[in-house]
């Protein structure tokens, strides 16, 4: 094979490797991409702290947490659990809220408060729906009364 055809092979093999990643094979993106990536992310995040800290019915419950340690973790369980890179590095969900006495409706209102990020930033409703879905289960672990 001459220097040339070697050459057009690498390039084709590259072009190859670099498309496999995308849609163009007709690979479905992750919900992280679905939701505009880490930077759509951290500013969905921020909101809704902005409305957890407002929220009257529920904001007692974060009124000593290091906020932005709390964006952090938040930022990085929603970036794992759609399908970014990122890594969760806290502590598990049950640990972190034993003793707070958080009841069903308080959790319902958090996910409220969520919600109104989402609208705010017109996320669509599918991807709202998968978003709620990885973040639901933690439900059991976070309820206690």
């Amino acid at each position: 094979m001459t220097l040339r055809a070697r050459s057009f092979t690498a390039a084709v093999a590259l072009l190859a490797f670099t498309l496999a990643g995308s849609s163009a094979f007709g690979q479905t993106p992750t919900l992280y991409d679905r939701l505009g990536g880490y930077g759509a992310i951290s500013a969905v995040v921020d909101d809704f702290v902005k409305n957890v800290a407002a929220d009257k019915r529920i904001n007692k419950f974060f009124a000593n947490a290091n906020i932005d340690r709390l964006k952090a973790r938040l930022v990085e369980q929603i970036c794992q659990g759609t399908g970014g890179s990122c890594v969760y590095t806290g502590r598990d969900m049950k640990s972190v809220h034993a003793g707070m006495g958080i009841r069903g409706k308080d959790f319902d209102a958090l996910v409220q408060d969520l919600a109104k990020s989402l609208n705010k930033f017109k996320v669509p409703a599918r991807e709202q729906k998968q978003l709620v879905a990885v973040l639901a289960p933690m439900k059991k672990d976070i309820v206690t009364r």
